[in-house]
């Protein structure tokens, strides 16, 4: 039986380190500004999502600024909340400033996230301006060439018959009307004669 061995990405590892401290600073900070319970476990989430959708819109390549904008807010949120709890600010005794920004940022993350989910213009199902309606050709000032009558078809001329030729055809012409007492027709006469159909049709109209 064939084992899969499995390999760690390091910067898989090293990302999910990272996540999880940054989601640690933000619920202690949380935690000491007064929101106790689920709601410090809230405010990590909070500023990972707004962080995710941000990122996602500066991928899209629509609306940068937007993207940007509310991508430097949720940083800022996260690397203050790493600074703070670095033992630059004593948790014990937040103060009130603190406790007035993250009893805010519930807000100001769920504009940050409606903007970004729901602010782009789709371009391509944006109507056609002016100038993208290609020009449709003037044809008003187009010159009329004047009707042409067609020319009258070629009748193809008989190809000359040789006299030996319509000499011999009076000959058999003349023996099939003594047998049979008529006149010889173009396929009988053909046929004996050995010729195709069009020179026998010449040789036939001299016969008359």
């Amino acid at each position: 039986m064939r084992t899969h061995r499995i390999r760690l990405d390091p910067v898989l590892v090293q990302a999910a380190i990272a996540a999880a401290l940054s989601f640690a600073h933000l619920h202690d900070l949380a935690a000491a500004a007064g929101q106790d319970g689920w709601k410090a476990w809230a405010y990590p989430i909070s500023v990972d999502l707004l962080l995710v959708a941000a990122w996602r819109r500066l991928r899209s390549g629509a609306t940068k600024a937007a993207g940007w904008c509310w991508f430097i807010v949720a940083l800022v949120a996260s690397l203050g909340a790493n600074i703070a709890t670095a033992g630059l600010l004593d948790l014990g005794d937040v103060p009130a400033w603190l406790r007035i920004l993250v009893a805010g940022w519930p807000a100001v993350a769920f504009l940050g996230g409606t903007l970004l989910a729901h602010g782009t213009a789709d371009r391509d199902e944006a109507p056609p301006t002016d100038e993208e309606v290609p020009a449709k050709p003037d044809t008003s000032t187009a010159p009329v060439l004047p009707a042409v009558d067609p020319q009258p078809a070629v009748q193809p001329t008989a190809a000359p018959v040789p006299p030996a030729l319509v000499a011999m055809a009076r000959k058999v012409a003349d023996d099939h009307r003594t047998r049979t007492g008529s006149d010889i027709d173009t396929s009988t006469l053909r046929t004996r004669l050995g010729v195709p159909l069009q020179l026998a049709e010449a040789i036939a109209a001299q016969l008359t």
